[in-house]
């Protein structure tokens, strides 16, 4: 019984001490492990950053590379509108060079005709032209010089108007991106400025609209109207903000958006927790905005005569770039309330479009003003024609008249039975004389 007891005791001696032993050899292994995983204080601080910042500096890179990625589009599009306009610029020139040669072609071939017409007539008549039919044909050519004078005039002003329009526009096209990089600038520029009440940021707002139509070559009043008041079915009072005219009478609504409150907020905020809590914000108004716009129909109204979609105009590119890189529904969903989101770059390339478009319409007014011109020149000419063929026609009445005529006073059968074989005759009877008829008037006394 003693030998038993002792033996337990053994044991729960041994298995204390393996306790104990494996105990602090799990401890060393532990902290052994525990080493090799976490770094030392000071290399964390001098190697690497908190995750805060990390997450911080990771967004502000994506929002420049989108940015860049932005820019980059925008100037590959006008390149391309460039090759474009190139290209039309160089067909209308062929066109009208084209155009040109057929009227100088024209113009020479009615005048060789003319003139070989005239020459023939006033050779054949031109000893028996009186000084009122000279009068009378002067009468005839002096408006008809008048006319192809003017419409010489005229066609070399179209073409000198052409000429500058083309230099013009390709300076213009090729500022573009410089004028689109100010605008941007000047909008960030102002942004920290704009943070009164919406009042002053609505005019604001519109005041950079209105520089943005007139540098993209629009007159005011002429092709767009501002705050133009309308009437709905209902009787209720619409004032949209521009109004574009287009040819055809057609129109196009632009409502412009400044509502920056939440994006200055945003930007100014020093937290995490306050930009995105502006962030919310500001998405919320440009959202608030498209809808309200949506409820507005201005495409309804009974006065304007534009397309189911409006445009939305947001001056302020980072404002614009930050709502649709945090909510990258909010285009589509403004497409599906027939809205179309521009900003200051697309918004001036669309406009340019217009500018250009309405040049074509002078353009082609010119060209069927040419035509017309060039229809009334030609019926001019042929009414000029048919009357030198009725003074020929008279001249030769003329002619005929003056031949029965001679032939009544000297040519007749019977030359004694003649006015001038009577006047001979009384001369021989001894009537007292001073002159004599031309040798070739009188004849011998016929028995």
């Amino acid at each position: 019984m003693g030998d038993s007891a002792d033996t337990l005791l053994y044991m729960l001696l041994f298995l204390v001490l393996g306790l104990v032993l494996g105990f602090v050899l799990g401890y060393w292994w532990l902290r052994l492990k525990m080493g090799t995983r976490f770094l030392p204080q000071e290399e964390l601080a001098t190697t690497y950053v908190p995750k805060a910042v990390f997450d911080s500096l990771r967004e502000q890179a994506d929002v420049l590379q989108a940015n860049l990625h932005e820019k980059t589009e925008t100037e590959r599009e006008l390149s391309s509108a460039l090759a474009t306009e190139k290209t039309r610029l160089e067909y209308l020139q062929q066109q009208l060079t084209r155009q040109l040669t057929e009227v100088d072609e024209l113009q020479r071939t009615n005048r060789l005709a003319f003139e070989n017409m005239a020459n023939k007539l006033l050779d054949e008549k031109s000893q028996k032209f009186t000084q009122q039919n000279q009068n009378q044909l002067h009468d005839l050519l002096a408006p008809l010089k008048e006319k192809i004078k003017s419409f010489e005039d005229n066609i070399e002003r179209r073409y000198l108007e052409e000429t500058k329009d083309r230099v013009s526009l390709k300076k213009e096209i090729e500022q573009l991106r410089e004028l689109n990089q100010q605008l941007s600038n000047d909008a960030g520029n102002l942004t920290a400025a704009l943070k009164g009440d919406n009042k002053t940021q609505g005019d604001w707002g519109e005041m950079q609209l209105e520089m943005l139509l007139e540098r993209a070559g629009l007159l005011k009043d002429v092709h767009f109207q501002t705050q133009t008041s309308f009437r709905d079915q209902e009787g209720q009072t619409k004032r949209p903000d521009c109004i574009i005219n287009l040819p055809e009478n057609k129109h196009l609504v632009i409502d412009c958006k400044v509502s920056l409150t939440a994006y200055e907020r945003y930007c100014s905020a020093e937290t995490d927790k306050d930009r995105q809590l502006h962030l919310k914000a500001h998405l919320v108004s440009v959202r608030n905005h498209i809808k309200e716009l949506s409820q507005k129909k201005y495409e309804q109204l009974y006065q304007i005569n534009s397309p189911d979609y409006l445009l939305l105009f947001v001056p302020i590119e980072p404002a614009f770039s930050l709502a649709i890189n945090q909510d990258q529904r909010l285009f589509v969903d403004a497409l599906d309330l027939n809205i179309v989101l521009v900003t200051n770059s697309t918004l001036l390339a669309t406009m340019r479009t217009v500018s250009f478009i309405w040049k074509q319409e002078k353009q082609q007014r010119n060209v069927q003003e040419i035509a017309r011109q060039s229809g009334q020149l030609y019926d001019k000419f042929v009414n000029f024609v048919e009357d030198l063929r009725l003074v020929g026609q008279r001249l030769d009445s003329v002619h005929t008249a003056f031949d029965d005529a001679m032939y009544k006073l000297s040519d007749g059968k019977r030359y004694n039975q003649t006015l001038i074989g009577r006047a001979e005759k009384l001369r021989r009877l001894g009537a007292k004389n001073s002159k004599q008829l031309p040798a070739e008037l009188r004849r011998e006394e016929e028995e």
